[in-house]
């Protein structure tokens, strides 16, 4: 009989997955393995360098592409000096420490603005070969790092220039919060700038000077180790199924000073996604490493592990149990006909068939014996009487389903609940507030620089020349994804260029803002931003941007739901579906948005809070717009939430894991109890009405064995029983031999 088939297998099967089990949930269900610092607070430093590398990041690209742009434009149209070149540009964009247009034959610097940048560092390498014209660290004499980034002018009826600008390579203007320092670090590990770290002068104690030296060896020493592991693969450097964040980060542990270990999360700038467009910065070998002190987590108490000693006692007992029902009402009656049946078809017909109390079983010995009966002569209707229960052998597996399910019910769902009382980490809301700052400012710095190629184009644009305008603005769609239409408006309102979509009303006024949104009764917020056409050509060049291109913006891990609202609390963009100009979910998010917009000093300052109710947490945070730029004064929040329960905090880990416990336990009964029935119960209740017609002198039918197991083999027996009841029929003198009599 093959070993894998029959009663025997399934039940050991279930055995062995008890087993496995308990010793699972005495593992997981007992004290947390890490003690140190909680896997939220972990992931939310990965989270928050990783905000940091894409926003310096975007910055750097940014500012490639606006001295492409402007060299673009530059090259396109007629001929200009080159003092006006770098007017034009620095009254576009105000991002550059100092710009120079130098003559590339001679290398005669021919305009100058701004700080003075030394050009020791170009060489023939910078300029040919497959990194010609490619961003450059230097470092000047005093110390500071500067980003060069250079393109080349071709006017007609000139020679060649090289355009080369100077900008801080700085780490992202974020508010970093208390006792956070954040780091960009080059691929040797050399820290190139750094922020949050308090002059030790400012310092009023020896104390909070041991703090910062401290934190200044921990970023250091962990700069390094993060440069080292951001030279892996991108690809291989991740966990089995991760995703999120395009390029490398993770996390790091450091020292530990009057009771706080120092956490880093790091990310680098590169990306392995493939459809990504390509980026300059991810060519630059850069990091950002973000390092926060962190209080040590307690260690975990010893009652959860005689929590986890306890369940798994009594899964062990419960299984006991349901495999012995198993055993005595299934297993054994099965196996006990089994030999019956073999022993009826060897000819054995001088003892009784020993006949199962109950059950399929019960009715399959009592057609064996009246089927003796019928073969030794004696009345078959004289055999012993049909059993009185019905559910047969359905009723064992029930009982064992219900014994295993009182174990999964309460794991499942009573064991470590938790409710709206639980206590997450300071560390989690404060992230979760400057993190939402730190995107507010994203999303406000991408809206200025809309509004920065807009007056860009602007300037391009020629009066009366309305073919001429429509094939720039094609071109300007078509290199900015973030519009959906270019349009040019008179004085009067209007259209008399435009390129894209269908465009809307625009309110001319001296007062009007430079961003506005409308659209309000529609299905989605129409953003427009506009840029006054040069003087004495009148008309604004308006934008409309995508809220598409918002929404991408405000997707990131670890943050939630993300909206964005006006001045009245409207969303006017979400991380998730939306109904345009809806209201916050809660009364709580309300409060927060006006809290957060009441100005507290130079201006309205961020805020972040814990929602209890309902039966559970919320981590919600919400930033004000501020800072330079013609969003400064638009009124928006940006307003973050996302409920505790998806982070790592043990209480919540704790609870995931009794789910998960519950819910493996329920897949073993399911499994094995299915298998048993698919290949005993339901082939048995076949065999049984066979049985009986075959008992009741239905002859012809031939039995057929589907299965090579017990069940199998009791087939077989009663077909050869079926073969002598027929060949006894047709020759009534015909006695079936008892081997023991024969061998008399």
């Amino acid at each position: 009989m093959p070993l894998l088939g029959g009663i025997r297998p399934p039940i050991a099967v279930l055995c062995i997955l008890i087993l496995a089990l308990s010793g699972l949930t005495a593992k997981v269900l007992g004290p947390a393995g890490d003690t140190v610092v909680p896997k939220a607070v972990l992931s939310s430093q990965r989270y928050f360098a990783e905000d940091g590398a894409i926003a310096l990041r975007s910055s750097i690209d940014e500012r490639v592409a606006d001295l492409q742009r402007t060299a673009t434009a530059v090259n396109s149209g007629s001929s200009v000096k080159p003092e006006r070149v770098l007017s034009d540009l620095s009254r576009a964009y105000q991002k550059w420490t100092g710009t120079t247009v130098l003559d590339l034959e001679s290398g005669e610097v021919l305009a100058a603005r701004g700080e003075t940048i030394p050009l020791a560092w170009l060489d023939e390498d910078t300029l040919t070969g497959g990194k010609a014209l490619k961003p450059r660290i230097v470092r000047l004499e005093t110390g500071d790092v500067r980003l060069m980034t250079m393109v080349v002018l071709e006017q007609a009826g000139q020679p060649q220039q090289l355009l080369v600008a100077s900008s801080s390579l700085t780490v992202p203007a974020i508010n970093l919060g208390p006792f956070r320092s954040m780091s960009v670090v080059a691929e040797d590990g050399e820290v190139l700038a750094t922020a949050g770290f308090e002059r030790a002068e400012s310092l009023n104690s020896d104390q909070e000077r041991a703090e910062l030296s401290f934190r200044h060896q921990q970023m250091t020493r962990l700069a390094d180790q993060a440069a080292k592991r951001a030279e892996q693969h991108p690809v291989r450097a991740k966990e089995p199924g991760a995703r999120g964040y395009p390029g490398i980060s993770g996390t790091l542990l450091g020292g530990e000073h009057n009771g706080r270990v120092a956490t880093v999360g790091y990310a680098s700038l590169a990306s392995s996604d493939p459809d990504e467009k390509q980026s300059v910065a991810a060519g630059l070998g850069l990091s950002v490493v973000s390092l926060l002190p962190v209080v040590r987590q307690e260690a975990g108490q010893s009652d959860r592990a005689l929590l986890g000693l306890a369940a798994a006692g009594a899964l062990v007992l419960l299984g006991l149990v349901a495999v012995a029902v198993l055993w005595r009402n299934v297993q054994r009656p099965l196996l006990h006909l089994f030999l019956e049946s073999r022993r009826l078809a060897r000819g054995d017909l001088h003892r009784p068939v020993s006949v199962p109390k109950r059950g399929e079983a019960a009715r399959i010995g009592i057609a064996l014996e009246r089927l003796r009966r019928r073969l030794t002569g004696d009345d078959p209707a004289a055999g012993p009487p049909a059993p009185r229960r019905r559910m047969g052998t359905r009723g064992p597996l029930v009982i064992t389903g219900v014994l295993l399910l009182l174990w999964c019910v309460p794991v499942g769902l009573l064991l470590n609940r938790t409710d709206a009382t639980v206590s997450v980490p300071t560390t989690i809301v404060n992230d979760q507030r400057e993190r939402t700052d730190m995107m507010a400012d994203r999303l406000r710095r991408a809206l200025n620089e809309a509004q920065a190629d807009l007056v860009s184009v602007s300037h391009l644009i020629e009066e009366g020349n309305e073919r001429g305008t429509d094939s720039l603005l094609n071109d300007a769609l078509a290199k900015h994804s973030r519009y959906q239409s270019l349009y040019v408006v008179d004085p009067s309102g209007a259209v008399s260029a435009r390129a894209g979509g269908e465009p809307h009303a625009w309110s001319n006024g001296e007062d009007q803002p430079e961003v506005q949104v409308g659209g309000k009764g529609g299905k989605l917020p129409i953003l427009q931003a506009s840029a006054p056409v040069s003087e004495g050509k009148g008309g604004t060049l308006v934008g409309e941007i995508r809220v598409q291109f918002l929404n991408s913006l405000l997707v990131r891990p670890g943050l939630g739901e993300v909206r964005v609202v006006d001045a009245d609390g409207l969303t006017i963009a979400s991380s998730g579906g939306f109904t345009a100009f809806e209201k916050l979910p809660g009364e709580a998010l309300d409060n927060l948005v006006r809290a957060a917009n009441v100005r507290v000093g130079a201006g309205p300052v961020e805020n972040g809070l814990l929602i209890r109710g309902g039966g559970k947490v919320t981590v919600a945070a919400a930033a004000p717009f501020s800072g330079g730029g013609v969003t400064a004064d638009i009124g928006w929040t940006l307003v973050s939430r996302q409920d505790a329960g998806h982070l790592r905090i043990a209480p919540y880990e704790r609870e995931d894991r009794s789910v998960l416990a519950g819910l493996l336990g329920l897949a073993a009964v399911i499994v094995c109890l299915g298998w048993i029935h698919l290949v005993v119960v339901r082939p048995l209740r076949a065999l049984a009405t066979s049985a009986e017609k075959l008992a009741d002198g239905d002859l012809k039918t031939v039995l057929y064995p589907r299965y090579q197991d017990e069940v199998g083999a009791v087939v077989r027996s009663l077909e050869l029983l079926r073969q002598q009841a027929q060949a006894h029929r047709q020759n009534p003198t015909h006695r079936t031999a008892d081997p023991r009599v024969e061998g008399k």
